[in-house]
């Protein structure tokens, strides 16, 4: 393996946990076999695979938005065509990672719009929840079925320059991204059909039907044969490919506002044969958008009355309304509080340090330390909002300074994670890139099912820590071998 043509320019920083390289120099035992089997390629075939790559994703629509200088561009997704590997012993420890912290995130939501008993013992503080742009007062004492907050998740996690997991983010509300696992799987299969099989990776095809599957047990009680809708913003919506992909996977129909209407506190869909009731809705659309009667007047995108069909237990809204406040950056923060207060457990992954800017003395610290700080907005995502502080210029700094002491609650900061790195193919030749890794979670009656892969985010600038698509990052294929 010392002598493999593709290691001769490669380079790892040792810096950082290289996910394919040990320290010592030796190839990981779990990537021997995909070096093998890439050895015998020429430059001009892996050149001629990534293309096929870039074609089939272009054939197939596989895109994506970028918003740059207010002006929606439509992309390929970037995809890297060297796998990321990881082993079944660290996967089943993510995959119980993961799974503990749903279970407290889920009782965390179900606790603050009922009891709030971990506001009144003094755990997470009341005004951190109530200033949460994503607490919604009006589902307060809702019931929905079986007690599920939670349906679909994305968590983002991050490698340390020790090989530790962390937990950076939360994604509980439209979580996106799963169609770019499940895409990147079928292209893998087109361009290493024997390299997939011999290496005996698990399989997330099963994705779709299992997200079916709990959709069906989420209806109504009194639904026997469930009517279930995916309910998308539209065509300009950065995700839209994603949600017409869910839909023709999972043989259901894909709905926007208009074609919905609610009469009698029931939900009915429009169509030839006239109105149909709708049980089930998935919804791709954010909380203030879904009922104009009661978010926000101006929205056009979703159905006036849908809230008292909610409110009513008439239909079933996955994920729950008003579950953003789990994934508010600096609820993060209490996370491994609520795993110790609702499961009486210590976490089994841990949080990336977390600095509240309402705090004085961390917010001293972080301004004297800004330059090994990412510093982000607790309710922005993709990447918009956030500072890095070794790359940030002092002029940047001192804006984003004057902008916590303006709004404190709206920001955190955290220490420079030393991202870990994986092989990449950059103009034919393997170069080493970081990562993070997004496995997704569903939730439903019978438990919590981790499709074993998740999304792979790769930083595509050499020495870029941030993998967001909208921030020219990609993505690659996660093995997770049996």
């Amino acid at each position: 393996m010392a002598n493999n043509p593709l290691l001769d320019h490669f380079k790892v920083n040792p810096e950082f946990w290289d996910e394919m390289i040990a320290p010592d120099g030796s190839v990981r035992p779990h990537y021997k076999n995909v070096l093998e089997g890439l050895s015998g390629l020429s430059t001009d075939d892996l050149l001629r695979k990534e293309k096929l790559a870039q074609d089939l994703f272009m054939n197939q629509g596989v895109t994506f938005t970028v918003y740059f200088e207010n002006e929606g561009i439509e992309r390929i997704f970037p995809f890297d065509i060297i796998p990321r590997i990881v082993q079944a012993a660290e996967w089943d420890h993510i995959e119980k990672g993961v799974k503990q912290r749903l279970r407290a995130l889920n009782l965390f939501i179900k606790d603050v719009y009922n009891d709030q008993n971990i506001i009144k013992e003094g755990i997470v503080p009341a005004d951190l929840v109530v200033s949460c742009p994503h607490y919604m007062r009006e589902v307060a004492g809702i019931q929905v079925p079986h007690d599920l907050y939670v349906h679909i998740a994305g968590i983002d996690l991050i490698r340390d320059a020790d090989g530790t997991y962390y937990v950076l983010e939360d994604n509980l509300r439209t979580p996106s991204g799963v169609s770019y696992m499940l895409e990147n799987r079928e292209i893998t299969k087109r361009i290493f059909p024997d390299l997939l099989a011999d290496s005996k990776v698990r399989q997330v095809a099963p994705y779709p039907n299992i997200l079916y599957r709990n959709l069906v047990a989420l209806a109504p009680p009194d639904v026997s044969n469930p009517n279930i809708v995916l309910l998308t913003p539209g065509v300009f919506n950065s995700a839209y490919y994603e949600h017409t992909f869910l839909a023709r996977y999972m043989g259901i129909e894909l709905v926007e506002g208009r074609d919905l209407f609610v009469n009698d506190h029931k939900v009915y869909m429009k169509t030839t044969r006239g109105p149909k009731r709708v049980d089930v809705i998935y919804r791709r659309l954010d909380d203030e958008f879904l009922d104009p009667l009661v978010f926000r007047p101006d929205s056009i995108l979703g159905v006036p009355g849908l809230m008292s069909a909610y409110r009513k237990g008439t239909v079933t809204l996955v994920n729950a309304v008003g579950n953003g406040v789990a994934d508010d950056k600096a609820i993060y923060a209490f996370v491994p509080e609520m795993i110790q207060y609702y499961l009486n457990e210590q976490p089994i992954l841990k949080n990336v340090p977390t600095y509240k800017m309402q705090d004085e003395g961390a917010q001293e610290y972080v301004f004297k330390n800004m330059a090994n700080m990412v510093v982000k907005r607790t309710n922005d995502s993709g990447g918009y909002g956030m500072l890095i502080g070794n790359k940030a210029t002092e002029a940047e700094m001192d804006a984003m300074k004057k902008a916590i002491e303006r709004e404190p609650r709206s920001y955190i900061a955290q220490p420079i994670i030393r991202l870990s790195t994986v092989p990449c193919m950059v103009d034919g030749k393997l170069s080493s890139r970081h990562v993070d890794l997004r496995p997704y979670a569903l939730c439903g009656p019978d438990g919590i099912d981790i499709v074993p892969g998740g999304l792979t985010r790769v930083a595509l600038r050499e020495g870029s820590l941030v993998v967001n698509s909208s921030q020219g990052g990609g993505s690659k294929d996660t093995w997770i071998l049996e």
